[in-house]
């Protein structure tokens, strides 16, 4: 039960810590961190879609399900992202148009993707729980994988705000509050686990193709802009040996 609160609580807990750079950063985390934060992200998550979500769900149901489930996870995030105000990390606006403010649309946006990712975690743990060929390692490397991601995303919240001249506490629980989705659509993923489990193969694999999304959409182009672009490929590599190994090794 401490393991499943653990994986539950990590990724918000990185959000959070993004959102607290509002107090010890006075204007943007320094590009290197982000790159190499942005970079590592990326491969533990594009790792642990392959070993902890795709393989797993080939081996409990086959390759259709597995297919199936990973295109859906792409067309759920891809509609999310057309039927939303959406900022891209380029920093131009996409989607259908908006009054919101800059701000306002980024708070959205990164809320809207907290949720899939969060329901990525429930369906690893899940899995984990109904031994469908997921160690509890695993499951938390990714927890681990998805809370690193959610460091700058809880900066490029709570930092925009205090600049447009809200206090530094309200700033941060702004920031921190996006990440509040991510245990709530675990848990409900893992309340339904008896529900779930015959295709919980295709869930798997719709939570790798959610994840993929985002890694392909949204981490690898803004890790790959301007300089030290060479920083983020260097934590790709990282990222995505240590959660090979974790899930390899330890599984």
């Amino acid at each position: 039960m401490d393991g499943i609160a653990l994986g539950l609580l990590i990724p918000f807990a990185g959000t959070v810590l993004g959102a607290g750079f509002v107090f010890f950063i006075k204007k943007e985390i320094p590009a290197m961190l982000q790159k190499m934060l942005l970079g590592f992200a990326s491969g533990v998550m594009v790792a642990a879609s392959v070993w902890s979500l795709l393989i797993p769900a080939m081996d409990s149901g086959g390759i259709t399900p597995t297919v199936i489930g990973l295109f859906a996870g792409f067309a759920f995030l891809l509609a999310i992202d057309e039927l939303t105000p959406h900022l891209h990390p380029a920093g131009g606006p996409e989607g259908p148009k908006s009054r919101l403010s800059r701000t306002t649309m980024l708070a959205l946006a990164v809320t809207i993707h907290n949720l899939p990712e969060g329901m990525a975690v429930g369906v690893a743990i899940a899995g984990a729980m109904a031994g469908e060929g997921i160690s509890a390692a695993a499951a938390l490397a990714l927890s681990v994988g998805i809370a690193i991601q959610n460091i700058p995303e809880g900066a490029i919240i709570s930092m925009p705000l205090r600049s447009e001249g809200n206090s530094r506490m309200k700033s941060f629980l702004i920031g921190a509050a996006s990440g509040a989705v991510e245990p709530v659509g675990a848990i409900l993923v893992i309340l339904l686990t008896s529900l779930m489990t015959p295709i919980l193969p295709g869930l798997l694999a719709f939570a790798a193709g959610a994840m993929l999304y985002v890694v392909v959409e949204e981490l690898v182009p803004e890790a790959s802009q301007g300089k030290h672009s060479n920083i983020a490929t260097i934590g790709f590599a990282v990222g995505f040996a240590l959660m090979m190994v974790l899930d390899v090794v330890l599984g």
